[in-house]
């Protein structure tokens, strides 16, 4: 829908044509690209289920008018975005107990549907002081709302959330890195259901009481900083689910991971990326998987480090959406594969003689799936139902993908896509891989009071 809106812009009558379930995001979309009055026609139902002499009907007797309508009457008025002025951050929005607070909160869908800590003068001000940024100082602009993130509506969503006052500074820098355009926070709204999440490396994993061993989503700090995480999505970015956040069945609760230094042979995560061994980092990455972490097991004929490389083949074949996933060129998704793998596979690898790097040219050669596979998935879970041989045309796919019905194709469009992380579990064998869609990770470095 953007080419429609730069059309608009531009001066040329313009109407997006949408399905039914569809629409509320593409409203959405156009206003944060500021153009709220965009032509939007709603094709009736589901029309990837519809059989085709139902889509000729619905397109003749239904579509064909409303765009007719659009294009010949005039626009209804919308009201601009800007015409009312917001309170200060710091302004009292309202007074009452815990669950006069809550109920106020939660009808405003400023929660997360679950109780909130209320966010009082005292306990933000406790946040503040974490930070030398002054309180209302821009850090940020979040699309899709285009709502300015400030350190004192940071801190109100992390006070929400349960999180100690000296997460501050990991806030801020989440909220720059989900703000930078490699991110591409402005897309997440997906019926695909993509799954902001946070990994920190460096020494504040230690200081702020973050979990990177077993069951570490769920321990420690780490909640708390991943409900954060989803509090300031949902307010100032402004996605509100069933509006412009639209995953299918949903969305667990957002989290936080954090790599284990201590038990990687490698080298961290951030440093891989060009920062210092004690600078502490928090990535925004994003996922829409999550399920089974296989064990895995070294035999008499096959070592564990060589287990390890052909179950992750493997994996990275069936987590994905492998249409978009094998996409390269200008349009090809650069999106993120996050690896994490428990500190003993890991010292499997290493031994073996595995960098990060061997790890991720083997994945990128060996995770591959038959032609015909690849083409079924093209053409019947694509939304522009197209086949191996149009993506090759189009140079979405190499002319490598050109083979007989039972060849291998690669899935991955380089091995630079993939991230690995030591974490989890230090006495289990077991790995999970995690598909970003598309979203690709963002690191910042987080900034401390000088004092």
């Amino acid at each position: 829908m953007r080419p429609a809106i730069e059309a608009e812009k531009l001066g040329i009558p313009s109407v997006v044509i949408t399905t039914t379930g569809f629409t509320a995001i593409a409203r959405a979309v156009a206003k944060a690209e500021g153009l709220a009055d965009l032509r939007i026609g709603e094709y009736p139902g589901a029309v990837g289920v519809h059989e085709d002499e139902r889509v000729v009907r619905n397109v003749e007797d239904v579509l064909f008018g409303r765009i007719v309508k659009l294009l010949t009457e005039p626009a209804a008025a919308v009201a601009s975005a800007s015409a009312v002025a917001g309170p200060r951050g710091d302004a009292i929005v309202f007074e009452g107990d815990f669950d006069e607070v809550n109920a106020h909160f939660r009808s405003r869908l400023w929660t997360d549907e679950l109780p909130i800590v209320p966010p009082t003068l005292e306990r933000v001000n406790a946040f503040l002081a974490h930070t030398d940024r002054a309180p209302h100082e821009p850090i940020a602009v979040l699309p899709q709302a285009n709502l300015q993130a400030t350190p004192w509506n940071i801190a109100a969503n992390g006070v929400m959330a349960g999180c100690r006052p000296d997460a501050m500074p990991l806030l801020i820098a989440a909220v720059e890195a989900l703000a930078d355009n490699t991110y591409n926070l402005s897309n997440i709204g997906s019926t695909w259901g993509v799954l902001p999440y946070l990994l920190v490396n460096g020494p504040a994993v230690q200081s702020l009481g973050l979990e990177n061993g077993g069951q570490m989503i769920s321990k420690g700090s780490n909640p708390a900083i991943g409900r954060a995480l989803g509090l300031i999505i949902r307010n100032l970015s402004g996605y509100k689910l069933g509006r412009n956040y639209m995953g299918t069945f949903g969305y667990p609760m957002n989290f936080t991971i954090a790599e284990n230094e201590a038990e990687s042979p490698w080298e961290p995560y951030h440093v891989e990326h060009g920062f210092q061994p004690g600078d502490s980092t928090v990535t925004a990455c994003a996922t829409v998987t999550w399920g089974w972490p296989p064990a895995i097991y070294g035999t008499a004929d096959k070592s564990a480090a060589q287990s390890a490389l052909e179950f992750l083949a493997i994996e990275l074949t069936k987590k994905p959406c492998l249409a978009r996933l094998a996409e390269r060129g200008p349009r090809g998704f650069r999106d993120m594969i996050m690896i994490m793998i428990a500190p003993p596979i890991a010292r499997s690898l290493a031994e073996a003689g595995y960098s990060k790097q061997a790890i991720r040219e083997y994945l990128y050669e060996n995770a591959r799936v038959p032609f015909r596979e690849l083409e079924f998935l093209l053409k019947y879970g694509h939304s522009e139902a197209f086949t191996i041989r149009d993506a090759v045309d189009r140079g979405l796919y190499p002319p490598e993908y050109l083979v007989g019905p039972d060849d291998p194709v690669r899935v991955l469009p380089g091995p630079e896509v993939i991230n690995i992380v030591v974490c989890g579990d230090p006495n289990r064998n077991r790995a999970m891989v995690l598909w970003g869609g598309y979203v690709n990770p963002v690191t910042r470095r987080m900034e401390l009071p000088a004092r």
